[in-house]
């Protein structure tokens, strides 16, 4: 293989080497429009575990670090830049040993418990901090409640607090905690990973207690949160989409990407060789599989198409994660951006019954958007894949074929060469979104919108000399998009895309 030493930016445009590979066909219809691709789709999961929470975003109102009601400035601001639709919380395994009443009222006579077994959870942090952050982002609330150590009376209580008007006792309660007006409940999940960590049960009998623990979950009509069940493999979805029907919006799947074969040898963050970058890649794009196992089960038990899929968790996840004190920092590189870019097209390919994602997790956690320091942030090549895939959000999603594809193979692995997206946004224009697994050969694309003549292509695009390509303290712009731009040549489009690259693109038409 030839090996691309260096990205070029001249003048705004990616100059490629002449040795990039043979060209790709990309046809889009714009005339036959599919489904939104919802814009929860992009949404972050923020659980509290080691620095997530605390340091991460939470510093306090009295930090020295610059906050707002406690949250760190710096960090809302970043996000904010992201359109953050959608936020989980407060887990995870946390949401079920986290006890609602822990977390409400003055903060210094909130109770400290052991969180994770050895780290203090000082409740600093609770369903109004929560809402605070919501409502800086511009974002819509999904909340997880407590089924593995908590009660029906408890979730109820919950709900009921968050989301009642001002008559009912806890409302009142809400109100003298400093919230008069309900707060506004997008989502609210029964538990999480019964299967495991949620408490080790059956699907039947988590079945009956979803119903149980639904029953008496109150909230008014007009400010009712869709609720949202917790699934595991194909049978789980088999049983809850039989016996939850009409009483769920969704079943939750979690899938994590790992860079080995199995569980116990995750791989490296950093550092690894090009094995374990094609294994990261051929390992995430599992997902569509798995995606299309759940979606038989649902499309046989649910034709009406009530129930949609939940990716509440997916992300990467490696061997060098601190999991001593369950931690799970990890740093972030141009692979782990590809990985995020390969998931979006798989679920925008899924757009009618995957209505809802949340990546794990936001702040210096497993595959994080942001890494702090104390008084230090640093952006993640994942953050700016999210960024670039902004007009996504919303956008309808557009039928896109691809033809003469290549092919990146490295020993027995064999994936694609090229992925592609392709939606009109809610601006009009048609964006098309592209990635080039192979990390030694550059790639020509010929793009064609059936019935426009396409003048050219501006965008952005993602892409390093090393694989691992990271950004640090001490250097945090190591990495990050350079702007893209290409014009039609005699009619015809032709787009060069770097080798390990990520790109988005508007299309003039």
């Amino acid at each position: 293989m030839n090996i691309i030493k260096h990205s070029l930016v001249v003048l705004g445009m990616i100059v490629a080497p002449a040795f990039a590979a043979g060209q790709v066909s990309i046809s889009i219809d714009a005339g036959k429009p599919g489904p939104v691709i919802n814009k929860y789709v992009y949404g972050q999961f923020a659980e509290h575990l080691g620095t997530g929470i605390y340091g991460g975003m939470w510093v306090g109102p009295k930090s020295n670090i610059p906050n707002t009601r406690g949250w760190r400035n710096d960090v809302v601001g970043a996000l904010k830049a992201l359109h953050v639709p959608l936020v989980r919380w407060p887990g995870g395994c946390f949401a079920d040993t986290y006890h609602w009443r822990d977390g409400v009222g003055p903060q210094d006579k909130r109770p400290h418990n052991v969180n994770g077994g050895s780290v203090d959870e000082i409740n600093a942090v609770g369903t109004h901090e929560f809402f605070d952050l919501i409502d800086m982002l511009g974002a819509d609330a999904y909340v997880n409640g407590n089924v593995g150590t908590g009660s029906v009376q408890e979730m109820s209580d919950w709900v009921e607090y968050m989301t009642a008007d001002g008559g009912s006792p806890l409302a009142r309660l809400r109100a003298r905690n400093g919230h008069a007006k309900p707060f506004k409940v997008a989502y609210f999940g029964i538990g999480n990973e019964m299967w495991g960590c949620g408490g080790n049960v059956k699907p039947d009998y988590y079945a009956n207690l979803y119903s149980n623990y639904e029953t008496f979950l109150r909230a008014p009509k007009h400010n009712k949160p869709k609720i949202i069940a917790s699934g595991g493999d194909t049978t789980w979805t088999g049983v809850l989409s039989k016996e939850l029907k009409g009483r769920t919006t969704g079943i939750s799947i979690h899938q994590y990407t790992i860079a080995g074969a199995t569980w116990e040898t995750k791989g490296a963050a950093l550092g690894f060789k090009e094995d374990e970058w094609i294994s990261t890649l051929a390992n995430t794009l599992k997902i569509d599989q798995i995606i299309k196992d759940h979606l038989a089960v649902l499309d046989k038990n649910d034709p009406e198409k009530k129930i949609g899929l939940m990716i509440d968790e997916w992300g990467t996840w490696y061997a060098d994660a601190d999991a001593s004190n369950s931690a799970l920092y990890q740093q972030n590189s141009l692979r782990d951006a590809l990985v995020a870019a390969l998931n979006f097209h798989i679920f925008h390919e899924h757009a009618g019954r995957v209505p809802m994602t949340t990546i794990a997790q936001m702040v210096n956690v497993l595959q994080a958007m942001i890494l702090t320091d104390k008084e230090k942030m640093v952006l993640t090549p994942t953050y700016y894949a999210f960024q670039m895939y902004v007009p996504f959000q919303d956008a309808r999603s557009l039928p896109l074929a691809i033809r003469d594809n290549t092919s990146y193979t490295l020993g027995a692995s064999t994936i694609p060469g090229v992925s592609a997206s392709a939606a009109r946004a809610r601006d009009g224009k048609v964006y098309l979104a592209l990635v080039n697994t192979d990390p030694s050969r550059a790639v020509d694309v010929a793009v064609n919108v059936a019935g426009t003549r396409v003048k050219g292509a501006t965008g952005k695009v993602l892409t390093s000399a090393a694989m691992d390509a990271h950004n640090t303290f001490q250097n945090p712009q190591a990495i990050k998009p350079a702007a893209f731009s290409a014009r039609a040549a005699s009619g015809n489009l032709s787009i060069k895309v770097p080798a390990k690259a990520v790109m988005v693109v508007a299309l003039e038409e």
